[in-house]
This record gives C-alpha cells, sequence and structure tokens, in this order.
C-alpha cells in the first residue's frame, strides 16, 4: 500500500517551478552576501573562524578566495534556476554551501542548516526534466512526471521542521511572552512599526500566532479547504519575518514551498503556461524501490531523533546549549555574557589576562562571552597559538552568563583549565556549572 503511494507517478509540475524559485533564491542569497557586507564581516575579516567542532581545518580561503567562493555559489544557483547542467550545478552548489555553514558559526542561523539539507535533497530530485536548458538540449530527459515520493520528501521535511519549532515554544519564557518583549525591544528604532512592536497585547498575539502557525501550517496546506486561508497566513507571517528580523531569503523560500502544496493543474496553469493536463498513471515500482525507501527512511528516522538529543544531556538545554543547534528551536532565547580569560604558564606561572580585542571582531566577542563551545574553541586557539612559541599553557575562564530576562550567573567553573578538557559532543561537559534552576 505505502509501495503504491509513493511511486505513483504525478505531475511535476511543482517540482519544476519550486526548482526555478530555489535556484533565484539562493543565487540572491549568496549574491547579496557579498553586497551587503556578510563575507567581509564573517569570514574574511576575523583572524580565524568558529567552524563546527571538528571541522577546524575547513577555513575561510585568504584574500579575495570568499568573495570568489559566493560569487561561484550565486553563479551555481541560476545555473540551478534555468536548469542548466542541473545535477552537478545543484551538487557543487550543496558542497559549498556546506563549506560555509560548517567553517563558521558566529552567524549561526537555523535556516542555513535548513539550506544546507534542502541543497542536497534538490541535487538528487529529477528538478531539471522539464522547464529547463538540459531539457532542451536533450529532449530525451524531457518528462512531465514524477515520482509521489519526491513531493512528500519536500512535505514530510517542512513539517518536522514547523512541528519541532512550536513544540520548542512551548515553555515559560515564550508563553509568559517575555521572550516576545526581548524580541521585539531591539526594533523599537524601526520606522512607522517601531513603537507598535512594543505593544504587550501584540506581543501576545505573536507568541500565540507563532505556536499556532509552526504546528498547523503544513495539515492546513494540505487540507483542500483551508489551503486558501492558509496560504494567505503564511504571506503573512514570512513577510512579517523578513520586515521584522531581516532573515534573508528564508520567508520567500518558505513560500516558494507552498507550490507542493497546491494542485499541479493550478501551479502550471500559472507559471508554466499550459492549459495540458498530465494525469496519474498507474505505479510502476521501480528496482531501486528497496534502496529509495531505505535512504528515506533512515534520513528522516535522524531527521525525527536529532532534534530529541538535548533531553539526554543534563541540565536545561537553554542554559548549556548543549544539543540546541540543528534542533529548529528558533528565536527562543537571548544570551549575554561577561567574560575574561586567564593563560597561566606552566612552567614559569606567569599568568596573561588576554584582551579579546587584539583576536576576534565585534561581532565574534559576544559569542565567545556565552556560549560553551565558542568558550572552548577560543581557549583552544590559544593554546595553540602559545604552543607554536614554545609555551605550555593553561587557560582558565571566569564568566557569568545571562539567559533571556534572567539575572547573570556563573557559567564555567572557573578552576577547570580548558585548554586540557576534551569535548564532549555527545555528552554533558562537567565544566558548565549548573543551570541557577537546578
Amino acid at each position: 500500500m505505502l509501495s503504491q503511494f509513493l511511486f505513483k507517478k504525478i505531475d511535476n509540475a511543482q517540482l519544476v517551478v519550486f526548482r526555478v524559485f530555489y535556484g533565484l533564491l539562493v543565487s540572491a542569497e549568496c549574491y547579496g552576501a557579498i553586497a551587503t557586507g556578510w563575507v567581509h564581516q564573517t569570514l574574511v575579516e576575523p583572524q580565524f573562524t568558529f567552524s563546527f567542532i571538528g571541522f577546524e581545518w575547513l577555513q575561510p580561503l585568504p584574500g579575495n578566495g570568499m568573495y570568489i567562493y559566493f560569487a561561484v555559489m550565486g553563479t551555481l544557483g541560476l545555473l540551478i534556476a534555468f536548469g542548466y547542467k542541473y545535477r552537478f550545478s545543484a551538487l557543487a552548489f550543496a558542497v559549498l554551501w556546506s563549506g560555509v555553514y560548517l567553517m563558521q558559526k558566529t552567524s549561526y542561523n537555523n535556516h542555513y542548516y535548513l539550506l544546507m539539507l534542502l541543497a542536497y535533497i534538490m541535487a538528487f530530485l529529477p528538478a531539471n526534466r522539464d522547464a529547463s536548458l538540459d531539457a532542451k538540449f536533450n529532449p530525451k530527459l524531457r518528462s512531465q512526471t514524477m515520482y509521489n515520493w519526491i513531493r512528500w520528501i519536500i512535505i514530510m521535511q517542512l513539517f518536522i521542521v514547523y512541528t519541532y519549532a512550536s513544540i520548542a515554544k512551548l515553555y515559560g519564557d515564550w508563553l509568559d511572552f517575555s521572550m516576545i518583549e526581548i524580541l521585539m525591544g531591539s526594533k523599537k528604532d524601526y520606522y512607522l512599526i517601531g513603537d507598535f512592536l512594543q505593544l504587550k497585547w501584540v506581543h501576545k498575539i505573536i507568541a500565540i500566532f507563532g505556536i499556532c502557525f509552526d504546528l498547523l501550517i503544513v495539515p492546513a496546506l494540505l487540507w483542500k479547504p483551508s489551503r486558501k486561508t492558509a496560504f494567505v497566513l503564511s504571506i503573512f507571517f514570512h513577510l512579517f519575518n523578513s520586515i521584522v528580523f531581516q532573515i534573508g531569503i528564508f520567508p520567500y523560500l518558505s513560500l516558494a514551498f507552498t507550490v507542493f502544496f497546491f494542485e499541479p493543474q493550478t501551479i502550471r496553469n500559472i507559471f508554466l503556461k499550459t492549459k495540458k493536463i498530465i494525469p496519474e498513471t498507474k505505479t510502476i515500482i521501480p528496482k531501486t524501490k528497496n534502496m529509495i525507501l531505505t535512504v528515506l527512511g533512515v534520513y528522516f528516522l535522524i531527521q525525527l531523533v536529532l532534534p530529541l538529543r538535548h533531553h539526554f544531556f543534563k541540565d536545561d538545554v537553554l542554559w548549556t546549549e548543549e544539543g540546541h543547534r540543528l534542533s529548529w528551536r528558533m528565536m527562543l532565547r537571548s544570551r549575554g555574557g561577561r567574560t575574561s580569560y586567564k593563560v597561566v604558564n606552566t612552567k614559569t606561572k606567569d599568568t596573561t589576562k588576554i584582551n579579546l580585542n587584539d583576536y576576534l571582531t565585534k561581532k565574534q566577542q559576544p559569542r565567545v562571552g556565552c556560549y560553551p563551545d565558542f568558550i572552548w574553541q577560543f581557549a583552544q586557539h590559544l593554546k595553540k597559538e602559545y604552543a607554536q612559541k614554545g609555551e605550555n599553557i593553561q587557560v582558565f575562564v571566569e564568566n557569568k552568563v545571562k539567559v533571556n530576562q534572567n539575572p547573570y550567573q556563573q557559567f564555567v567553573d572557573p578552576n577547570v583549565d580548558l585548554a586540557n578538557v576534551p569535548w564532549k559532543h555527545f555528552a554533558h561537559n562537567d565544566w558548565i556549572l549548573p543551570s541557577p534552576k537546578e
């Protein structure tokens, strides 16, 4: 029964149109990163970047290398949109975007992670079978149908993202609206809407609407009677996020996803300008059925389990940050820190206080003040630098951290030498002191 459903052939208009939107949007993201100074601020200006732990070897290219890198990605986005050398273009973009994602996390965003997942998904989908240069140059490639599972892999990915995002909001600081107050507090200078965003009743609406939208939007788009209303609400929700939070292409990518929820014929009529009806054909089970189902099953099992891992770590993820990333925990906390680093020479016992301005950009310094992996990585960087001078050192950190509207509390054990303790990926790092509620 499942095979009959997943391997049914359907109109591929949704995938073809989404390919165009996706390619244009990622191209705009990459060229825009150069134009707005994001590449310079995040990847060129820093002496070193904070990569994901385990990917320290992945560092930005020297000189103008990263500008060229992003220009190449932007061009690949255009090739994807036009469907030219699609497999190569889509896979090359996925690899290059993964490099950007893993080589720095100072500008970490859940949306960057979603784009990385989507980039690999799109690279293996037959999105160039119609309305593409590939199909024009190779007519044998042309097809106006696809397997039903191709549509559902996108829908399932969105369902996981939105559902976990909704569930994560069901905690005290969101439900008492204090988190919304923090988020909106930095928007008070916005033209026309700044004062409006500070109103308490507005905070309540944003908080409740955010939970309900994330939880219900995918089912509402799937159900035909509520589809148009859900689409209108999606436009409002994502444009609001774009204006208020200025989060790049993600709101528009989210709107592009809605093509998978409308009837293929509707999408074909609007975007492909053809009245031709592509009938569903009888199910033809491919020889690769078992491999496809296995890959999809493993992938979605990981996507379902990964956001739950913080429940198996000691203490509260809002305090420790362990298990926060890759979990669709979006806009849930605000962190601040006061930090000082002390380097002790193990032979001479000479002590040096580190001036962060000598090592870090203004954008990096807040991260080193309150995020445990950044704190640990900076200690490792100091150890490596002093080792190059022939010195063996210890690194001790004095810091206090505040989460949301809570008071500052001691975060790191000041007696632990962070230069000489390993990072635990799958367990609690004991040098992180217990949260205040513990």
